[in-house]
């Protein structure tokens, strides 16, 4: 198979496919995987003190000798994690992190860069007999806001008088 120039080879000599694979393949981007990995498994570790929401929005931003700074998206997030940053702290200590500071940055753009998936509705249409049935029901009521409504519904749904 052929190689593009600046595709780098696996350890077997075939052209490597992956983000991980491109990022091994050179000092520097084998420094930038591993602080990458030990980010994420610090990040993982410190989640297991926290209550859910904050776990959820709390993310290692650095680390810097035996410092950790932790990213919350506000101040009370701010706040409660400052209250546990001991308990963090015995944790990491505990599971063999070599950490005994924790600092917290608030950064307010933290939510919204969480990837959000897409809702998918899963309406089932309205058949002739429930429309009969709304339609029935409209003229049995009085004049008002649930009449109006079942007017409107009914008129969504082409059947309107």
């Amino acid at each position: 198979m052929p190689r593009n120039p600046g595709q780098p080879f696996d350890k077997r000599g075939s052209a490597s496919h992956t983000a991980a694979d491109w990022l091994g393949s050179d000092q520097h981007g084998a420094n930038v995987l591993s602080t990458a990995r030990m980010l994420l498994s610090i990040e993982q570790a410190a989640k297991q003190v926290l209550p859910p929401a904050l776990a959820q929005v709390c993310k290692v931003a650095r680390i810097d000798r035996q410092q950790i700074t932790l990213a919350v998206p506000s101040a009370a997030y701010a706040a409660r994690l400052r209250q546990l940053a001991p308990r963090i702290v015995q944790l990491l200590a505990g599971n063999g992190w070599n950490l005994n500071e924790i600092s917290v940055k608030v950064q307010a753009g933290l939510l919204q860069s969480q990837t959000k998936t897409a809702r998918t509705k899963s309406a089932v249409p309205l058949d002739d007999n429930a429309l009969d049935a709304f339609e029935r029901l409209r003229s049995s009521l009085k004049p008002g806001p649930l009449a109006d409504a079942i007017s409107r519904l009914l008129v969504h749904h082409g059947k309107a008088e």
